[in-house]
């Protein structure tokens, strides 16, 4: 498959980059960015073409990778899939429903598969125990914190705009939802949302089952609090999100795969942009409680 990289900043350079450049399924066709001295870059350090027109990038691939902030990410992604392009995205898909959904719309129209990166979901011991939790059930309650130190460490990230605008309830809170949505069930309310220190977002979210569960969400926290937990409680006991040595590389190469597969069979992908969509209308949501008196109640897809 022949495949173009969209974005030239850090998670552009750390990851997607190397990992379309080493893919023995994809032609790593080239590089299109907002800089052009940094996407001549970018691809002379791969070996691949610099394009200074998008257009002409999704007219020479049968697929694109995104790397760039959401609000850019979508309006691309849409464009590149009306353009017949299949999507390697990354999370969050958008920060409004109404792009999230545009995204969708193209890809049902076109027929193009789409994969978006939550990395959690594309590394195999915590998609093993996603899968095993969901096959379950029988759930009472859940908590997910998800607590990094982007602004309190020394993050390639700090200086992101669209991070330092829209936090962490955008930024960590995709991966907490791809995480308790296959296995407690679709949220049907934003139950509470409020404030912490910094950036950090406390909620509880009621799903469609009745079981409710909690998330912490932030990326101000202290370097040595940061991580990532998610813990079930139910019939069976109690279980938590096992912990996984493969870093973001790795687990984007098997999103990549799942790209291959998705486009050969077909068949939708669990994480593919209509997933990333209702979890867009869910961080939608929950922000519409963190700013004012509102219900948090989501409409059913």
């Amino acid at each position: 498959m022949r495949i173009g990289l969209l974005g030239t900043g850090p998670w552009a350079r750390m990851v997607h980059a190397p990992v379309l450049a080493a893919h023995g399924g994809l032609d790593f066709v080239g590089v299109w960015g907002r800089r052009a001295d940094a996407v001549k870059e970018l691809a002379d350090r791969h070996g691949t073409r610099p394009y200074d027109d998008v257009d002409a990038l999704f007219a020479d691939v049968d697929a694109v990778a995104v790397a760039l902030p959401p609000d850019v990410q979508a309006p691309l992604a849409e464009r590149a899939a009306r353009a017949g392009c299949h999507l390697l995205l990354d999370k969050p898909l958008s920060l409004t429903v109404d792009q999230g959904r545009a995204v969708v719309d193209a890809t049902r129209a076109t027929g193009v598969a789409s994969v978006v990166f939550f990395t959690t979901r594309f590394q195999p011991e915590t998609e093993a125990w996603i899968a095993r939790q969901a096959d379950e059930g029988g759930w009472f309650t859940a908590r997910a914190e998800w607590l990094g130190a982007v602004f309190t460490g020394d993050s390639p990230f700090a200086a992101s705009p669209w991070r330092r605008e829209k936090g962490a309830l955008w930024d960590v809170g995709p991966h907490a939802l791809s995480v308790l949505l296959p296995v407690l069930g679709d949220v049907s309310r934003i139950a509470a949302a409020v404030h912490g220190p910094g950036d950090t977002v406390h909620l509880v979210l009621e799903h469609e089952g009745g079981t409710t569960s909690t998330a912490t969400l932030s990326l101000t926290a202290p370097p040595a609090a940061a991580g990532a937990t998610v813990e079930l409680r139910g019939a069976s006991g109690v279980t938590r999100l096992p912990d996984t040595a493969e870093g973001a590389t790795e687990a984007l190469t098997r999103a990549a795969d799942a790209l291959l597969a998705t486009a050969a069979s077909g068949s939708p992908h669990p994480c593919d942009a209509a997933f990333a969509l209702r979890v867009t209308e869910i961080l939608a949501a929950s922000e519409s409680v963190l700013d004012g008196p509102a219900q948090g109640v989501l409409d059913t897809p």
